[in-house]
């Protein structure tokens, strides 16, 4: 059951992935045909991190109800139907309607997925889970690619997505039977405790953890968006030159993500994060520094490889800080925090860059960096000590 089970997970964490980058590869061949301003896929990327906010937040009482299995598989059906959705869409207003199931399924299942990885398999899992998000992330763009190039139009690249989605949502439901499995290293089952929003908050380490994830995903989502302006504007590459450079820092994630399931389990989740942070300082460090374009580019590759085991890292740990009744409705408020994260922070940077200067890129990241680091070990701290207090929980 374990070996069948997992690579269907593996298949789902691809699909989530999937759509992540289709927008940005489309926009420039939809706009045009819309009418509308290039700023107005801002609006629709808004809508659809609304939705996993609001997603992620449910997640708990969905999950509790009707099992991570059947979130998953519904969740993934509202996906394909959102994608098929704007593949025939043929005005803006459509596709805002549309960005509504997009972002709902996306919170769901992402928050799904990663609580029952984080119950039911090791951390290497964890790992490779988010790897194959990275491998989903990669290929949505060559999708488009090959719609675009065959002259078969970006409707045509949505319309091959919704449909890979549509065929996992077969499989999904084919494999519901799998999924009710006894929970990690004897912890309790993931229905033992219900706790509101309030009374999770009140947890010891909730608003550290919090203000954590918040912080890492705001440095993933910025530097993803700004890295090929800083290298434009601020080191001189083509413009060119520095959108295919810009993308080393996510090749970064996906092979240290591939690399980090292998050592994850003798370090442990705590070790990893501090080891995450410390190479992402490194690899900020190079990027500011005045050592010329090819030191900023092994600093992307070396933010990478330090960003990766800090987001899978931080949810495995989830039910070991806080226990693994409280971790779906946790995981789920992580989630959220990481999608306002998403959302604020790199239109924050935006306005930096336009009044001030887009050098302050490494600043900006290392600022958010420190915050981070020291919100995980406000974390550490207080949970360790609340297990002390509190042995039996």
């Amino acid at each position: 059951m374990y070996s069948i089970l997992l690579p269907v997970i593996y298949l789902a964490f691809i699909s989530l992935g999937l759509p992540d980058a289709l927008l940005g590869s489309a926009w420039p061949s939809m706009y045009p045909a819309f009418g509308v301003p290039v700023s107005y896929a801002g609006v629709i990327s808004t809508v659809i991190s609304v939705g996993t906010v609001i997603s992620a937040l449910m997640s708990d009482a969905l999950t509790r109800r009707f099992g991570a299995g059947k979130v998953t598989a519904v969740s993934v059906f509202a996906t394909a139907a959102a994608l098929f959705g704007f593949s025939i869409s043929r005005s803006y207003a459509p596709l805002l309607l549309w960005a509504v199931p997009y972002g709902i399924g996306a919170g769901c299942v992402d928050a799904a997925l990663n609580n029952f990885v984080a119950l039911h398999y090791k951390s290497r899992h964890m790992s490779w889970l988010h790897c194959c998000w990275g491998i989903g992330a990669s290929i949505g763009p060559y999708i488009m690619g090959w719609a675009l190039n065959g002259g078969r139009g970006w409707s045509a690249g949505y319309a091959a997505v919704a449909l890979l989605q549509a065929a996992l949502t077969v499989l999904l439901l084919l494999s519901l039977p799998l999924w009710k499995r006894p929970a990690r290293d004897g912890q309790a089952q993931e229905d033992s405790e219900r706790l509101g929003t309030r009374e999770l908050l009140r947890l010891p380490g909730a608003k550290a953890i919090m203000l954590a994830f918040l912080c890492y995903q705001a440095i993933e989502s910025t530097t993803g968006l700004w890295a090929s302006s800083y290298l434009a504007l601020h080191l001189g590459f083509g413009e060119a030159a520095a959108a295919r450079c810009a993308s080393f820092y996510y090749l970064g994630i996906t092979a240290g993500r591939a690399a980090g399931g292998f050592i994850t389990a003798k370090l442990g989740d705590d070790r990893m994060i501090r080891l995450g942070q410390g190479v992402l300082l490194a690899g900020v460090a190079l990027i500011l520094l005045p050592l010329g374009p090819a030191a900023a580019l092994a600093g992307l590759i070396l933010a990478g490889l330090g960003s990766a085991p800090i987001y899978p890292s931080i949810i495995h740990s989830t039910p070991t800080h806080f226990g693994a009744g409280r971790s779906q409705a946790m995981i789920g408020l992580e989630m959220a925090c990481a999608y306002i994260g998403n959302i604020a922070a790199p239109p924050l940077f935006g306005l930096i860059a336009n009044h001030i200067d887009v050098a302050l890129l490494p600043v900006y990241i290392l600022i958010l960096l420190a915050v981070m680091a020291a919100g995980y070990q406000r974390v550490v701290k207080e949970c360790g000590k609340s297990k002390k207090l509190n042995p039996g929980e």
